[in-house]
Formats: C-alpha cells, structure tokens, sequence
C-alpha cells in the first residue's frame, strides 16, 4: 500500500510524464490523458508535463516543467523528435520515482501504473520495432558491428527511472557538439538514440501491456486481419492491453471515428485497417469512448493528491 502524507492522503509512488511542444497537440489533449490515466489507475501518480512553454487550461493535477532550451533547437523539433531525449536530462523530471512516459496519441485501457513493475534496477522499456530483438542477440550484433547495428525500438511508451538515464541525455549532447547536424546514425531519431545509447540495457515493454495500433491491427493482408482476431492467445493478451497509441496512423483521430462499420483505412505502408469489433474487439469501443466529450460526473478518485 502507498504511504499516506499528513492529510492522509496517498503519496505518489510513480510518475507519468508526457511531452508538449509546438501546437500539434492542445492543452485539450494533455488533459483528457491524465484524466483517463487517473481514473485506471490504482495508485495515483504524479503527472509531470515537459513543455516549451506556458500552457493556460492545464489539468491541475499536473505539474508543468520547462523543457531546457538545449533541446529546443530546430533541428531537434522536427521528424526525428530528438528534444524527447529530454526526458533523460537530469533535473528535468524529478529523479525520485519511477516514471512512464506516454505519448499524447495514447488510448488508456487500463492501469498504467503497472509498468513500473516490469522495470529492471538501472534499465530502460520501450516498444520493440525491429526484427532484431533486445537483449543478448541485439547485444551481440550490436558489438560485432561495432555499433552500426543493434536492437530497435519505439518510444511511444518509456519505462525508466531518471536517477539511473542521466547518461543518455549527456551522451547525446556531447555528440550534438561533434555532430551538430546530427549525422551520426543513431542521431537520426530520439527512439534510435535511445535503442544506441542504451542497448546493453534496454528491454522491450511486453505487448500485453502495450502496443502501436498500426503494428498491432493493421495488415497489407487485410484478411489476416480478422485471422488474428480469432486466435485465443492474442484474444487473450489484447484483453490485457493497458495503452494503446496511435503512433503512425495516418489520420487524425477524428477521421478514423469517422468511419463506418467495417469501414477501411491504409496508411503509406500499405496496411490496411478494419474499423470492426470482429478485428479491433474491444478496443475499438475503447477508442470510441477515448475520444467521446468529456462526462463532468468522470472525476479523479478519492485520495487524490495535486502535487502543484
């Protein structure tokens, strides 16, 4: 059971962090995450928000905290995201509790504070996206290439503790000073730097408790589609699914709510998805529900504690 404060509150014993620069995404955004992000969770967290700059309308459960002007460089804000690799700068996030970073294209299903379990004394959790996976056999490519290849992932969801990553961040801004136009390889993205950087360490979030809904759901064989679906095992692990992110999809969300029954969507890759409950199950009425206006009766649990 988490400790209580002297108002007999719970103490946070995690943190979930999220990144806002630009104006892709709106304070709307960030708020409708922490609040499905509270009313899941078990254990309430802190909510940290690293921003560019003020942000008028925030939940006020969130603590804002700048995002240091070293990251934010054009170069660094543009496809690649390398100003992600602020999440690991010391003294941005506070380096007292376990964290889990959620990007806002996020659908929650369940309790994310779970994560934190999975995580390994001094190691780092991201989504695997490559065919080589993390671990011994991502280890060893990555030594007998002499670090030109290695183990790959996505960082849609970050699992790490900020006492133990600090190293991350410094090694990519003593690189940035070598390479300021980011040449160096594993420079061309913040996952890609991260998977470097990290790889002796690095371990995969299990795809029971997250998955890229491209990756996941869709299929150049639109068929396989409901193939999948029929399977008891991955019935099975989708049922436990806790985040689900769109990271990749080619249309905004309002436009994939938009489709019909059994309607389709492809994205540049070639993949098809099937907007149905026989392909999607009960993710699909997750994401409808994800996505509807707000409920003013949907408040935090009790025993919330506002850390600002």
């Amino acid at each position: 059971m988490p400790p209580f404060d002297a108002a007999g509150q719970t103490t946070p014993d995690w943190q979930c962090v999220m990144i806002l620069w630009g104006d892709k995404y709106g304070v709307g955004t960030v708020n409708r995450l922490v609040s499905a992000v509270a009313i899941h969770a078990r254990r309430q967290p802190r909510f940290v928000l690293l921003t560019d700059r003020s942000r008028p309308g925030l939940d006020a459960r969130i603590t804002a905290r700048p995002i240091p002007d070293v990251w934010l460089q054009p170069e660094m804000l543009g496809g690649g995201c390398q100003a992600k690799l602020c999440l690991f700068d010391p003294g941005v996030v506070p380096d007292d509790l376990p964290a889990v970073y959620l990007d806002l294209d996020t659908v929650i299903l369940g309790d994310v504070g779970t994560a934190t379990g999975f995580l390994k004394p001094g190691g780092l959790m991201i989504l695997q996206s490559a065919v080589l996976p993390f671990g011994p056999l991502g280890r060893l490519a990555c030594r007998l290439s002499g670090g030109k290849r290695y183990a790959r992932g996505n960082s849609s969801v970050v699992i790490y503790h900020p006492a133990d990553c600090g190293y991350i961040a410094a090694r990519f801004l003593d690189l940035k000073r070598q390479y300021p136009t980011l040449g160096f390889p594993p420079m061309c993205a913040d996952e890609r730097f991260m998977s470097w950087a990290a790889q002796a360490v690095v371990a995969a979030v299990p795809t029971s408790f997250a998955v890229k809904l491209p990756t996941e759901y869709m299929s150049r064989i639109a068929v396989l589609g409901y193939v999948w679906a029929a399977l008891p095992w991955v019935r099975a692990r989708r049922h436990r699914l806790v985040d689900v992110t769109l990271c990749g999809m080619t249309v905004k969300p309002e436009a994939l709510l938009a489709l019909p029954e059994n309607g389709r969507l492809t994205d540049r890759q070639g993949r098809t998805l099937i907007w149905s409950d026989a392909v999607l199950g009960h993710v699909r009425r997750a994401i409808l529900a994800f996505f509807a206006p707000p409920r003013p009766d949907r408040r935090p649990p009790d025993g919330w504690q506002s850390d600002n």
